[in-house]
């Protein structure tokens, strides 16, 4: 019995994918941050498409094992920004549209791989490739922006709201793992807030993608 959250014959997609997403994910933040006038990310060696510098190892592992984890944040200083609120928006978005734009992507390469008949044994590889990153790009980009801390959703509305409302939610950041998991574990809760996501708003934006790119050929 295998003890990975992925069948074994998936998961060299899984690997790649999740190196190219999580990587392109933390330098995106870092770049943008870096355009706004904090260079954080880039003198700790964070502005890099190197997936050595944004990987972590427990996070990777956990991934593997429980099907979620976590790359190293990219620190960000609020204070080199002229305009803390808008530039603490895009920063956040910056990680979640760019596993959009892969997903596009991945996409787009799909629908190459099938129009030119390379979805059978001898492209197979490709094929399952280009599924599995469209796919799990899509995963990382909505499952960033759900408003839980320290994802990237909670980041944006921390941007969005009063000084001091953003001052009570820091209270509640601690436990941002701790409600992520009783929304999985508890059916009711569940079937109100994950489950949709993973259900419904995934899957149709999967194939949206599928279906808007494949409208090219």
């Amino acid at each position: 019995m295998s003890f990975l959250a992925f069948p074994l014959n998936v998961l060299p997609y899984i690997i790649i994918t999740l190196i190219i997403a999580f990587t392109v994910h933390e330098y995106a933040h870092a770049f943008v941050a870096y355009k706004f006038g904090d260079p954080t990310a880039k003198n700790q060696g964070r502005l890099t498409l190197n997936p050595a510098s944004h990987l972590d190892p427990i996070g990777t592992i956990v991934l593997l094992i429980a099907g979620f984890g976590w790359a190293r944040p990219v620190p960000v200083n609020r204070f080199h920004f002229k305009k803390p609120r808008l530039a603490g928006v895009l920063v956040s978005l910056a990680g979640p549209l760019s596993n959009l734009l892969l997903a596009f992507i991945g996409g787009l390469l799909l629908a190459l791989t099938i129009g030119f008949g390379l979805e059978g044994t001898g492209g197979k590889f490709l094929y399952e490739l280009c599924y599995w990153f469209t796919y799990l790009n899509v995963v990382l980009f909505v499952f960033n922006l759900l408003p839980l801390p320290p994802l990237d959703g909670y980041r944006i509305i921390q941007d969005v709201v009063s000084p001091g409302t953003r001052a009570k939610l820091s209270q509640f950041e601690m436990y941002g793992m701790l409600i992520f998991l009783v929304l999985i574990v508890v059916d009711p809760l569940y079937n109100i807030t994950i489950g949709p996501v993973l259900q419904k708003i995934i899957p149709n934006i999967f194939y949206g993608i599928l279906d808007f790119v494949g409208g090219f050929f």
